[in-house]
Protein backbone atom coordinates (compact mmCIF):
# COMPACT_ATOMS: atom_id res chain seq x y z
CA UNK A 1 0.00 0.00 0.00
CA UNK A 2 1.05 3.48 -0.81
CA UNK A 3 1.99 5.95 2.46
CA UNK A 4 1.62 9.73 2.40
CA UNK A 5 3.26 11.82 4.42
CA UNK A 6 1.24 14.59 5.10
CA UNK A 7 -0.75 17.33 6.99
CA UNK A 8 -4.41 17.47 6.84
CA UNK A 9 -4.53 21.22 5.50
CA UNK A 10 -1.68 21.36 3.42
CA UNK A 11 -3.11 22.31 -0.16
CA UNK A 12 -0.40 20.50 -1.58
CA UNK A 13 -0.86 17.10 0.23
CA UNK A 14 -4.34 17.70 -0.88
CA UNK A 15 -3.78 17.98 -4.23
CA UNK A 16 -1.92 14.50 -3.85
CA UNK A 17 -4.44 13.02 -1.94
CA UNK A 18 -7.36 13.98 -4.70
CA UNK A 19 -4.73 12.55 -7.44
CA UNK A 20 -4.35 9.15 -5.32
CA UNK A 21 -8.21 8.88 -4.51
CA UNK A 22 -9.06 9.44 -7.99
CA UNK A 23 -7.02 6.88 -9.69
CA UNK A 24 -8.19 4.53 -7.02
CA UNK A 25 -5.58 4.26 -5.34
CA UNK A 26 -5.08 2.86 -1.35
CA UNK A 27 -2.88 4.78 0.69
CA UNK A 28 -2.04 5.12 4.56
CA UNK A 29 -2.04 8.76 5.68
CA UNK A 30 0.67 9.46 8.13
CA UNK A 31 0.57 12.55 9.41
CA UNK A 32 3.89 14.79 9.60
CA UNK A 33 4.53 17.60 11.94
CA UNK A 34 7.44 18.26 9.54
CA UNK A 35 8.01 21.59 11.16
CA UNK A 36 10.12 19.65 13.90
CA UNK A 37 12.10 18.50 11.14
CA UNK A 38 12.40 14.98 12.53
CA UNK A 39 16.03 13.29 11.26
CA UNK A 40 13.51 10.29 9.42
CA UNK A 41 11.70 12.86 7.98
CA UNK A 42 14.52 14.73 6.84
CA UNK A 43 16.03 11.23 5.16
CA UNK A 44 12.98 11.49 3.16
CA UNK A 45 12.69 14.74 2.09
CA UNK A 46 15.51 16.98 2.73
CA UNK A 47 13.76 20.05 1.83
CA UNK A 48 11.91 19.37 4.98
CA UNK A 49 8.26 19.57 3.29
CA UNK A 50 5.04 17.49 2.68
CA UNK A 51 3.99 15.67 1.27
CA UNK A 52 6.18 13.06 0.56
CA UNK A 53 5.01 9.59 -0.60
CA UNK A 54 5.92 6.28 -0.96
CA UNK A 55 5.00 4.42 -4.05
CA UNK A 56 5.96 2.03 -6.01
CA UNK A 57 9.34 1.26 -4.06
CA UNK A 58 10.04 5.34 -4.33
CA UNK A 59 9.92 8.14 -1.83
CA UNK A 60 8.76 11.19 -3.43
CA UNK A 61 8.38 14.94 -2.96
CA UNK A 62 7.06 17.96 -4.59
CA UNK A 63 3.16 17.87 -5.05
CA UNK A 64 2.94 18.28 -8.64
CA UNK A 65 5.46 16.29 -9.57
CA UNK A 66 4.07 13.43 -7.64
CA UNK A 67 0.86 14.30 -9.66
CA UNK A 68 2.55 13.62 -12.38
CA UNK A 69 4.07 10.67 -11.70
CA UNK A 70 0.96 9.22 -10.72
CA UNK A 71 -0.79 10.03 -14.11
CA UNK A 72 2.04 8.38 -16.30
CA UNK A 73 1.99 5.46 -14.14
CA UNK A 74 -2.12 5.14 -13.95
CA UNK A 75 -2.97 6.93 -16.72
CA UNK A 76 -6.88 6.11 -16.22
CA UNK A 77 -8.83 7.67 -15.59
CA UNK A 78 -7.02 10.67 -16.87
CA UNK A 79 -6.20 14.10 -15.37
CA UNK A 80 -4.37 15.55 -17.91
CA UNK A 81 -5.52 16.14 -21.55
CA UNK A 82 -4.00 15.12 -24.54
CA UNK A 83 -2.67 17.43 -26.38
CA UNK A 84 0.33 19.61 -25.95
CA UNK A 85 -1.51 22.70 -25.42
CA UNK A 86 -4.24 21.46 -23.10
CA UNK A 87 -1.71 20.28 -21.10
CA UNK A 88 0.69 23.50 -20.64
CA UNK A 89 -3.06 25.33 -19.82
CA UNK A 90 -3.28 22.22 -17.01
CA UNK A 91 0.69 22.68 -15.36
CA UNK A 92 -0.37 27.12 -15.87
CA UNK A 93 -3.05 27.02 -13.64
CA UNK A 94 -1.62 24.52 -11.53
CA UNK A 95 1.58 26.91 -11.54
CA UNK A 96 -1.43 30.10 -10.48
CA UNK A 97 -2.17 28.21 -7.76
CA UNK A 98 0.16 26.56 -6.30
CA UNK A 99 2.84 29.70 -5.93
CA UNK A 100 0.40 32.93 -7.04
CA UNK A 101 -2.82 31.91 -5.25
CA UNK A 102 -0.93 30.55 -2.40
CA UNK A 103 1.89 33.35 -1.83
CA UNK A 104 -1.24 35.62 -1.95
CA UNK A 105 -4.27 33.74 -0.73
CA UNK A 106 -2.88 30.60 1.33
CA UNK A 107 -0.11 31.90 2.99
CA UNK A 108 -1.60 35.06 4.19
CA UNK A 109 -5.31 33.39 5.70
CA UNK A 110 -4.43 30.02 6.55
CA UNK A 111 -0.89 30.08 7.49
CA UNK A 112 -1.37 33.11 8.93
CA UNK A 113 -4.85 31.46 11.37
CA UNK A 114 -3.55 28.22 11.59
CA UNK A 115 -0.44 26.81 10.79
CA UNK A 116 1.54 29.31 13.16
CA UNK A 117 -0.96 28.45 15.75
CA UNK A 118 -0.28 24.26 15.85
CA UNK A 119 3.22 24.81 15.16
CA UNK A 120 3.64 27.45 18.18
CA UNK A 121 4.81 30.31 15.82
CA UNK A 122 2.57 32.95 17.67
CA UNK A 123 -0.67 34.80 16.49
CA UNK A 124 -1.93 35.87 13.16
CA UNK A 125 -0.77 39.13 11.50
CA UNK A 126 -3.50 40.82 10.96
CA UNK A 127 -1.93 42.91 7.99
CA UNK A 128 -1.54 39.24 6.06
CA UNK A 129 -5.35 38.49 7.09
CA UNK A 130 -6.33 41.44 5.40
CA UNK A 131 -4.39 41.43 2.45
CA UNK A 132 -5.38 37.69 1.68
CA UNK A 133 -8.96 38.73 2.43
CA UNK A 134 -8.49 41.26 -0.21
CA UNK A 135 -6.59 38.95 -2.99
CA UNK A 136 -8.89 35.62 -2.82
CA UNK A 137 -11.93 38.18 -4.10
CA UNK A 138 -9.37 39.08 -7.45
CA UNK A 139 -8.76 35.02 -7.65
CA UNK A 140 -12.22 34.02 -7.04
CA UNK A 141 -13.45 36.60 -9.89
CA UNK A 142 -10.21 34.98 -12.13
CA UNK A 143 -12.12 31.56 -11.55
CA UNK A 144 -15.53 33.19 -12.33
CA UNK A 145 -14.46 34.41 -15.62
CA UNK A 146 -12.13 30.84 -16.76
CA UNK A 147 -15.67 28.94 -15.80
CA UNK A 148 -17.80 31.41 -17.74
CA UNK A 149 -15.97 30.32 -21.06
CA UNK A 150 -14.93 26.55 -19.77
CA UNK A 151 -17.15 23.74 -18.31
CA UNK A 152 -13.55 23.36 -16.13
CA UNK A 153 -11.16 25.52 -15.16
CA UNK A 154 -8.44 23.93 -17.84
CA UNK A 155 -11.44 23.34 -20.47
CA UNK A 156 -14.14 20.54 -21.17
CA UNK A 157 -12.36 18.05 -18.62
CA UNK A 158 -11.68 18.34 -15.05
CA UNK A 159 -8.20 17.62 -14.67
CA UNK A 160 -4.98 18.09 -11.89
CA UNK A 161 -6.07 22.34 -12.28
CA UNK A 162 -9.11 21.60 -10.86
CA UNK A 163 -7.37 19.93 -8.33
CA UNK A 164 -5.24 22.12 -7.13
CA UNK A 165 -7.53 25.05 -7.35
CA UNK A 166 -9.96 22.62 -4.92
CA UNK A 167 -7.29 21.59 -2.75
CA UNK A 168 -6.34 25.42 -1.84
CA UNK A 169 -9.90 26.57 -1.66
CA UNK A 170 -11.01 23.08 0.51
CA UNK A 171 -8.20 24.09 3.04
CA UNK A 172 -8.90 27.78 3.43
CA UNK A 173 -13.40 26.54 3.74
CA UNK A 174 -12.36 24.71 6.47
CA UNK A 175 -11.81 27.99 8.37
CA UNK A 176 -14.85 29.71 6.45
CA UNK A 177 -12.43 32.24 4.49
CA UNK A 178 -14.04 31.50 1.31
CA UNK A 179 -17.11 34.17 0.22
CA UNK A 180 -19.01 31.50 -2.01
CA UNK A 181 -21.66 34.09 -2.84
CA UNK A 182 -19.25 36.06 -4.83
CA UNK A 183 -18.95 33.52 -7.96
CA UNK A 184 -22.32 31.32 -8.79
CA UNK A 185 -19.70 29.86 -11.11
CA UNK A 186 -17.62 29.36 -9.17
CA UNK A 187 -19.81 27.74 -6.06
CA UNK A 188 -21.25 25.32 -8.65
CA UNK A 189 -17.98 24.19 -9.44
CA UNK A 190 -16.79 23.41 -5.80
CA UNK A 191 -20.00 21.46 -5.39
CA UNK A 192 -19.93 18.94 -8.30
CA UNK A 193 -16.18 19.04 -7.38
CA UNK A 194 -16.31 18.12 -4.00
CA UNK A 195 -19.44 15.85 -4.51
CA UNK A 196 -16.57 13.46 -5.90
CA UNK A 197 -15.86 10.28 -4.53
CA UNK A 198 -12.18 11.79 -3.98
CA UNK A 199 -13.07 14.20 -1.93
CA UNK A 200 -14.55 11.91 1.04
CA UNK A 201 -11.50 11.66 3.43
CA UNK A 202 -10.61 15.42 3.23
CA UNK A 203 -13.88 16.44 3.72
CA UNK A 204 -13.37 14.18 6.77
CA UNK A 205 -10.48 16.32 8.43
CA UNK A 206 -10.81 17.41 12.17
CA UNK A 207 -7.76 19.41 12.88
CA UNK A 208 -7.43 19.45 16.72
CA UNK A 209 -8.35 23.52 18.14
CA UNK A 210 -10.49 24.23 14.94
CA UNK A 211 -13.94 22.96 14.04
CA UNK A 212 -15.10 23.16 10.13
CA UNK A 213 -18.00 25.55 9.41
CA UNK A 214 -21.18 23.40 8.86
CA UNK A 215 -21.46 23.54 5.23
CA UNK A 216 -17.80 22.22 5.00
CA UNK A 217 -18.99 18.84 5.03
CA UNK A 218 -21.90 19.33 3.07
CA UNK A 219 -22.55 18.26 -0.42
CA UNK A 220 -24.98 21.22 -1.21
CA UNK A 221 -23.56 23.64 1.01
Amino acid sequence: MARLFHVPLSPFCRKVRLSLAEKKIEVELVEERYWEQDSDFLRRNPAGKVPVLRLDGNVMAESSAICEYIEETRPDPPLMPKTPEARYEVRRLIGWFDDKFHNEVTSKLLYERVNKKVTGQGYPDSKNVKEGARAIKYHLDYMSWLLDHRRWLAGDQMTLADFAAASHLSALDYISDVDWNRSRAVKDWYAKIKSRPAFRSILADQVPGFRPPAHYADLDF
